[in-house]
């Protein structure tokens, strides 16, 4: 098995980088916040750290491509790095500490790009998360000071804890009310948004989440994080990693229940 221990420390390295921009600009009066064609927000803060990112990149990986939320693809090859400078935007210019930078290493394999590497920065939350494939996910202050990661053992809907996003989302896809009749079933549900919950499901304090429209850069971080800690990341047509627009990840156990309920027919 390839050891992706020189790409995981540069993604540490990356993340450092990134966190000094962020939180430069965190809960600046005169922040700057744009709107984008998708009439999603878009802040200095966003564009200075896929910057920095892409500066550290083309320098350390010169024949990696670069794939960003920003500024989209750059490059071509076997080997892609996948980057949301700030996921949880509209949290951040609202001042609210749960945005995170997500950066992930993808290869070239039979079944398209799969992530290898994921780092998982918080600061504002003074937390990290990352993994490698075949390594183990960790969560901690630094490479040398770190915490394993396991998913849960809960296998009963009735003694799990769900989290989700919005539920407009789930009522476009006309999943509202199968959505509802899941929380009905569950010990505990909560929204915590964004890429939280999938580190929770990682760490097992929640049990699995879902959500209903995604991009590649919202979740290849994710994907090998809850991979490496035990658990399942497809999408909701239950493809394996972060390729279907949209997410549910779990302990594993209950993967196929959550499916049941909000799945779409498997595609291909």
């Amino acid at each position: 098995m390839p050891d992706y221990h020189d790409d995981l420390r540069l993604a540490h390295v990356l993340a450092d980088a990134a966190d000094a921009a962020t939180m430069d600009r965190f809960k600046a009066l005169d922040l700057v916040v744009e709107t984008k064609p998708d009439m999603t927000p878009v802040s200095e803060a966003d564009k200075a750290a896929e910057e920095v990112i892409r500066g550290h990149l083309q320098r350390a990986r010169p024949r990696d491509a670069i794939l960003g939320e920003e500024y989209g693809l750059e490059g071509t090859g076997p080997r892609r790095w996948v980057v949301d400078p700030i996921d949880g935007t509209k949290n951040y210019v609202r001042g609210v500490p749960v945005w995170a930078t997500l950066i992930s290493l993808m290869e070239a394999g039979e079944n398209g790009f799969q992530p290898v590497v994921g780092v998982v920065s918080a600061p504002a939350l003074n937390r990290r998360w990352w993994a490698a494939k075949g390594h183990g996910a960790f969560t901690g202050r630094s490479l040398t000071s770190a915490t394993r990661l396991k998913v849960s053992s809960v296998s009963k809907l009735a003694d799990a804890s769900f989290s989700y996003s919005s539920l407009s989302g789930w009522e476009e896809r006309g999943k509202l009310d199968d959505f509802l009749d899941l929380t009905r079933e569950c010990w505990r549900t909560r929204a915590y948004g964004d890429f939280w919950p999938y580190m929770m499901v990682a760490e097992g304090s929640v049990d699995f989440c879902a959500e209903p429209e995604l991009s590649m850069w919202d979740m290849a971080a994710n994907v090998i994080v809850v991979q490496e800690a035990g658990g399942v990341f497809t999408g909701l047509d239950g493809r394996t990693g972060p390729h279907s627009g949209n997410a549910a990840a779990s302990n594993g156990l209950l993967h196929e229940e959550l499916l049941g309920y909000l799945g779409d027919a498997p595609q291909g």
